[in-house]
């Protein structure tokens, strides 16, 4: 049995540094590096961040946030059910973003690509989006 915590917060910017940190309290338990624990954290505000700018826009809505720990692997679960994503492929392209109006770097899941080993995106268009990440870390 793997160990997990579940959080449901509603979609608003000032949940994102409070799921940040609660998913780097409960990592730690298996004793991060300093790096690996910031390239998580960094991954998990990029998706909480996507899921409430460009999944609820402006319609709010709650976000669910599910984090496993499966020996040395981290697996963490970021599900909007907001306006989904039309074409992934496409979102994907670093610098593409579907707000050029507010100055969005497009970066978001070129960021979460990088810091984490995995990235899957599951999305349907008007039922949201599916983000799983995850991320082996190196045992000392």
């Amino acid at each position: 049995m793997n160990n997990y915590m579940k959080l449901e917060i509603p979609a608003k910017s000032t949940n994102e540094a409070f799921v940040r940190a609660t998913v780097g309290a409960f990592i730690s338990q298996i004793d991060p590096t300093i790096e690996e624990l910031s390239d998580i954290k960094t991954a998990v505000s990029e998706g909480v961040t996507n899921a409430i700018i460009h999944g609820y826009e402006t319609m709010g809505g709650v976000i669910n946030i599910i984090c496993r720990i499966e020996e040395s692997i981290i697996e963490i679960v970021i599900i909007d059910f907001g306006v989904g994503i039309s074409n992934i492929e496409k979102a994907r392209e670093p610098l593409y973003t579907s707000k050029p109006d507010e100055e969005r770097s497009g970066m978001g899941f070129t960021v979460m690509e990088t810091f984490m080993d995995t990235l899957i995106i599951e999305s349907k268009a008007g039922e949201g989006t599916r983000l799983t990440m995850r991320k082996k870390i190196e045992r000392k």
